[in-house]
């Protein structure tokens, strides 16, 4: 994935988070590491559509996947949403408009600008 320009991995990480069941994988991966077998556990699905849910979220960086034997092991990749997270935030440099406050200026500036005009 990190050969992927950076819209690319955007687009792959946020299409990867659109999708309820796996936010709910990466939650539970957030308190430890865990077999394939006990991701799929508490899902009324099948064991093959989460292999799919893990796939995607492997692709999109943002968990790994370990064979240890038979067993498949799932981690969150603690670098897979830096890029996303990075890109999210320069969103936040900017305060909120506060329209109240800016009808206010506007009104002290007509009004000062009417003042001064006045013989």
């Amino acid at each position: 994935m990190t050969n992927l320009p950076q819209a690319n991995r955007l687009d792959l990480i946020f299409a990867a988070l659109a999708d309820p069941t796996r936010r709910r994988v990466l939650s539970m991966l957030l308190e430890d590491d865990m077999a394939v077998s006990d991701v799929a556990a508490p899902f009324d699905t099948s064991l093959a559509s989460i292999s799919k849910h893990l796939a995607v979220l492997a692709a999109a960086g943002l968990i790994r996947q370990e064979r240890r034997g038979r067993i498949t092991w799932c981690k969150l990749d603690p670098d897979g949403m830096r890029g996303a997270s990075v890109w999210m935030q320069g969103f936040g440099q900017f305060d909120p408009i506060d329209l109240d406050d800016f009808e206010r200026f506007l009104e002290t500036e007509l009004r000062d600008n009417d003042d001064r005009q006045a013989p």
